[in-house]
């Protein structure tokens, strides 16, 4: 892993030579010299630079080691040969005491070995020239760390949202005005993040994924224009671990550190940070195969939470699983993080997630099955990105089954009524009770047995029922809630009407039968 701060920030040539005070202009050397990267300045008169250069240096000189006489011309041609062999970025040539005007012979040896050469003119220092670049290397270093600091925040800041893996990879596609994306060993793209590059950049950057395994954390290339990075993402006891790709226009030194940070982050976010709850997971399991009750193993579960509300979802359509070209996915083609958002969004590792079905178990009162904590009472669910959510009262263990019934009524409503969330929440304290708790519990069910007798062994005609009721009598929502046709919804409640001799389309029959449903 490359360091975090780079120990210098280049700044191009042009900086240099469109500042009038200095009054510098390049004369020989390639066209694009203007963006050659300048990292310091070196004064020297030596006839032989390399030595004392390290690299990435403008080199200035007023050619007072040149000797007189024929042999300038070749005394040129070696000295900027031996300059670019030294890693110089450019030469600058100062105009007295030594020479009136830049020797021709040594513009053309700029000009044959691509070495930007820029007049330095009479009355300017070379001291100026180095402190414009020390400025100007001071300035855009400042401006690199502060990039860094801000590109630093707002990936942890994603990595601590709901859906953190998308959002760090969105966040490091935007600070490198690139593309990010997570790949699997073989270089399969798993999710993915801003403008995806052509076909060949991507097919390359899944090629590099192969160099990691021989032992380098990452692996650098290009793809015409684009520059393409990959790092492994070690931790979680992964033997070959996920790999982040990059392809960008551009990579410089604080690229590189903005790209370390997400490597940190996503390596943190994609190991299996959750053992303790796998194991209790486990042991819940076993104990349920072997014959134990929901109530005895539900403590391993959710420590000392004891009662539970049931969760079930769609996924709304428009929000399928990405896939590495951009088509929804289909039933097995799960976003591998997508059960890891939804449970940090449910705050619940009790999920079951199947294509776009949603089931899951979340803790209520005491300590969650993720250890977070939870108000007695309290059903700690809200809306989550492109599902559909119905959520049951909180229950017992050994009322799950109810918990089932009343989730999957509640996701009914939310898909008929175009809601993300509805769930049957028990009265606070201090609320006005309903007129249903003003009848004793086993009154009120002797009474709905006796109400609903007729509709004994005819379960979907209860559930038309109670469905068409909460709907207010409407055909179609309930239609959409039951996934049938409008007619089956009006036939079937035709044949309740028939089989309790009542007429349902008065008011008072249906509150009737609204709390005998109530009280089943």
């Amino acid at each position: 892993m490359q360091e975090l701060v780079p120990p210098t920030v280049p700044v191009p040539l042009s900086v240099l030579t469109d500042d009038a005070e200095l009054g510098l202009r390049q004369i020989a050397g390639p066209d694009g010299g203007r963006e050659t990267a300048v990292y310091s300045v070196h004064t020297s008169e030596m006839a032989d630079p390399l030595p004392y250069l390290l690299g990435g240096e403008l080199l200035l000189s007023a050619g007072v080691h040149c000797p007189p006489g024929p042999e300038q011309g070749a005394h040129w041609d070696r000295y900027v040969e031996r300059s670019v062999e030294a890693g110089a970025a450019a030469l600058g040539f100062g105009i007295a005491p030594v020479h009136d005007e830049v020797p021709a012979q040594l513009a053309d040896a700029c000009d044959r070995y691509g070495l930007p050469l820029v007049e330095v003119p009479r009355d300017t220092p070379f001291t100026a020239v180095a402190r414009s670049v020390w400025q100007a290397v001071t300035q855009r270093r400042h401006q690199a760390l502060r990039r860094l600091s801000e590109s630093q925040q707002t990936l942890a800041a994603a990595a601590a949202g709901p859906h953190p893996v998308p959002a760090v990879l969105g966040q490091l596609a935007q600070r490198l005005d690139g593309w990010a994306v997570l790949l699997s060993p073989d270089g399969a793209e798993l999710a993915s993040a801003g403008t995806a590059p052509p076909e060949e950049a991507r097919a390359e950057l899944a090629s590099l994924t192969g160099l990691l395994r021989s032992g380098p954390s990452s692996a650098a290339g290009t793809a015409g224009e684009l520059h393409l990075s990959v790092y492994g993402l070690s931790g979680g006891g992964r033997r070959r671990p996920l790999v982040l790709g990059l392809c960008a226009p551009h990579r410089d030194g604080i690229d590189g550190a903005i790209a370390a940070v997400a490597v940190v982050l996503l390596t943190l976010l994609t190991e299996r940070r959750a053992a303790a709850a796998g194991e209790r997971r486990s042991a819940a399991l076993v104990r349920l195969m072997l014959g134990a009750s929901a109530e005895e193993a539900a403590p391993l579960l959710g420590g000392g939470a004891q009662r539970w509300a049931v969760v079930h979802g769609r996924r709304r359509r428009g929000h399928g699983a990405a896939r590495a070209d951009g088509r929804a996915g289909a039933a097995g083609e799960e976003d591998p993080f997508a059960a890891a958002a939804l449970a940090a969004g449910l705050g619940t590792t009790l999920i079951d997630l199947d294509g776009g079905e949603l089931h899951a178990l979340v803790p209520v009162g005491g300590s969650g099955a993720d250890g977070g904590p939870g108000a007695d009472g309290d059903v700690p669910v809200g809306p989550q990105q492109g599902w559909t959510l119905g959520v049951s009262r909180p229950v017992p263990a050994g009322g799950l089954d109810r918990g089932d019934r009343e989730a999957r009524r509640a996701l009914r409503r939310a898909l008929a009524e175009r809601r993300p969330l509805v769930r049957e929440a028990p009265a606070g304290e201090g609320e006005v009770a309903d007129v249903a708790s003003l009848v004793a519990p086993e009154e009120g069910r002797a009474l709905a047995k006796a109400r609903l007798a007729p509709l004994d062994g005819r379960p979907e005609l209860v559930e038309t029922l109670r469905m068409w009721l909460s709907l207010n009598g409407s055909w179609d929502r309930t239609a959409v809630a039951l996934e049938v046709h409008r007619n089956t919804v009006r036939q079937r409640i035709a044949r309740v009407g028939a089989l309790l001799g009542q007429d349902l389309a008065e008011q008072d029959v249906r509150m009737e039968l609204w709390f005998a449903l109530k009280w089943c």
